[in-house]
């Protein structure tokens, strides 16, 4: 149950990651979330299945606090979304948040190795630190063959790879992926699930995925459908 900080205002429950109640999200007269009530507990791995067009997305722009909800109550990682500046949002998001997109989304001109370390540079960290953490994740993704070839170079297994390997360097609390396979044959997101997972498992990062794909939706805890905007089933 909730608790109040004695001001009347509700804060989640220490073990909530996300706590949304009765959020809604318009695209002018297009309602994209009507009235979305979704609890996620720290560790926990998510699935987020439904038809194009359901609102999946939206709701995941709406955890990252790239999209601000039109109405409704929204704490992610004990922050109330709605309460921050944009800039304060996007801290969060560098700090203790990591994002997985369809395409990985690397930058190009830069080696894997590279790409990896950019999230740990941002945040401030040495060199001398920074190194080794990166060794480490190429290392478990097992993409030292490849480490200092440029993202443009490589397979899209090999990249999708790094993207997760990005994503989960700095060790976030809450890890969000749309449609992480969605560009890979079977065999490619096979590898890709099995090292998001084991790294998501033991760094005990909270996970939500996005997609269509029931061989995805299978390695995860907890399955949440949605449809025309709504947590259905």
């Amino acid at each position: 149950m909730d608790e109040t900080d004695g001001s009347g205002v509700s804060r989640p429950e220490a073990s909530h990651v996300v706590d949304l109640h009765s959020v809604r999200v318009a695209y002018g007269e297009e309602p994209a979330l009507r009235g979305i009530d979704l609890q996620i507990t720290a560790g926990e791995q998510i699935a987020v299945m439904g038809p194009s067009g359901c609102g999946k997305s939206t709701l995941l722009h709406v955890l990252a606090g790239v999209l601000e909800a039109d109405d409704g109550t929204l704490c992610v990682l004990g922050e109330d979304l709605g309460a921050l500046r944009e800039k304060d949002r996007a801290q969060l998001r560098l700090a203790r948040m990591g994002m997985v997109f369809q395409f990985g989304d690397l930058i190009g001109e830069l080696t894997l190795r590279e790409n990896l370390a950019l999230p740990l540079q941002l945040l401030g960290g040495k060199p001398a630190r920074i190194g080794p953490e990166v060794e480490s994740m190429l290392d478990r993704l097992d993409l030292g063959d490849v480490a200092d070839r440029r993202a443009a170079q490589v397979s899209g297994g090999q990249a999708q790879r790094a993207a997760v390997g990005r994503a989960l360097i700095h060790q976030p609390a809450l890890l969000l992926a749309d449609e992480p396979t969605g560009a890979l044959d079977t065999v490619a997101a096979d590898t890709v699930m099995e090292a998001l997972m084991d790294t998501v498992t033991e760094q005990g990062t909270t996970l939500v995925v996005v997609t269509h794909d029931n061989r995805v939706a299978a390695h995860l805890d907890r399955l949440v459908s949605m449809r025309d905007g709504e947590l259905v089933g």
